[in-house]
């Protein structure tokens, strides 16, 4: 079996784990709010983290960016857990895969805003804080490991692919335990890309209303270390499909999103019905909550809990699988409080989605054993991840 051992977590909900645990429950997000945009003055309503982050030490200097702050904000908290790991296994066996869209694309902005008001760029500007690859190559170096590091960057879906990979290093022999997540900063490249797809709102998203919007961006990172030593939470299953429909829509009746959810129900072995949760992708666009509404009901019918934690975190974009399963994951190891996160919405379910169930304040009090996320990005990259408690 694999197993998520710890995790690490920063968003708009709060800063670790009893803070983001805490903030659901109570419907509290104080990160979400008007953002305004360093470059154009435009005002967005995003979701940010609002506490200080660490800074990155000097001998990192090419690595220092926001996004790389978000990440070692994380994994602050689980150090102890990835320096006993490395100590048990080597660090040779020790693997890191991340998801991520953004890295540090928002100093690269500023670098070139900098560059066409003077004519040349910050001398303390390096490109690789922008590359893709650079968050995993960071966290290599930073804990000195030698293990397979490398970064996936597939959208949305980012840090939601990064469980069948990790776990596939280890089924491989490669490693004896991976550090995984996600990690997306703000940026302009984000913000006013999706705002010319006319995707984001200037509103709170309002997942699976009639009135919805469509998205509001977010940041944060979230952390796993997982390995074959026994702990409370198990990954059970990863189902991945490319519907390949559209750049950028998803496919209207969502065959590419059912396609992943079965998949991951096959790998865990399990029927529908022993579901418990599902962490909706829920953007609140028109397109995606039909399809993943239509997706859903074709499986679970009417019958499996389910909400959309957006409206607490912004959708964190690369972020996003994983900071969802980190949701999932505290929901399982506070089973015997049996909470589920309550679907934040106006309350007016638009009459054309197929009618799932979106969990009610009256439905949350309910054991929860078994999770599904659900990850669903461009060009139809979807992946479902499914998570359970150990008896």
């Amino acid at each position: 079996m694999i197993y998520l051992n710890d995790i690490g977590i920063v968003n708009a909900l709060g800063y670790g784990k009893q803070a983001v645990y805490d903030n659901l429950l109570q419907g509290i997000s104080p990160g979400m709010g008007e953002y305004e945009s360093p470059i154009y003055n435009r005002s967005f309503i995003a979701g940010q983290v609002l506490q200080d982050l660490p800074q990155i030490p000097k001998e990192f200097s090419q690595f220092d960016c926001r996004n790389n702050q978000l990440i070692m904000a994380a994994l602050e908290q689980i150090q102890e857990s990835i320096k006993a790991a490395v100590k048990m296994h080597g660090a040779d066996r020790v693997g890191v895969v991340v998801g991520t869209s953004t890295s540090g694309i928002d100093e690269a902005e500023q670098a070139l805003l900098f560059a066409t008001n003077s004519g040349n760029l910050p001398e303390n500007f390096d490109y690789k804080k922008q590359e893709i690859g650079a968050a995993s190559e960071f966290i290599a170096d930073f804990f000195k490991l030698q293990g397979p590091a490398y970064t996936i960057s597939t959208a949305c879906s980012s840090s939601g692919k990064v469980f069948a990979s990790a776990r596939e290093l280890i089924n491989m022999g490669l490693c004896d335990c991976v550090i995984l997540g996600g990690a997306d900063s703000l940026c302009e490249l984000t913000l006013s890309g999706f705002a010319s797809l006319e995707a984001t709102s200037s509103e709170l998203t309002n997942p699976f209303s009639v009135n919805r919007k469509g998205i509001n961006i977010g940041e944060g990172a979230a952390f796993f270390i997982m390995s074959r030593e026994q702990a409370d939470i198990r990954l059970m299953g990863v189902g991945e499909s490319s519907d390949a429909h559209h750049m950028s829509a998803p496919e209207p009746e969502g065959k590419g999103a059912e396609a992943a959810m079965r998949a991951a129900l096959e790998d865990a072995m399990l029927k529908s019905r022993e579901v418990d949760y599902i962490n909706l992708h829920g953007t609140g666009t028109k397109l995606n909550d039909a399809m993943e509404s239509h997706a859903i009901f074709s499986i679970f019918s009417d019958k499996t809990p389910a909400s959309s934690t957006k409206a607490y975190t912004g959708h964190t974009l690369g972020a996003a699988g994983a900071t969802e399963a980190a949701i999932c994951w505290l929901l399982l190891k506070n089973a015997k409080m049996k909470k589920l996160v309550v679907h934040q919405f106006d309350g007016q379910l638009d009459p054309l989605l197929s009618p799932i169930n979106l969990a009610k304040q009256e439905d949350v009090e309910s054991e929860v054993r078994v999770t599904m996320s659900n990850s669903f990005a461009f060009g139809g990259n979807n992946v479902s991840v499914i998570l359970g408690g150990v008896d």
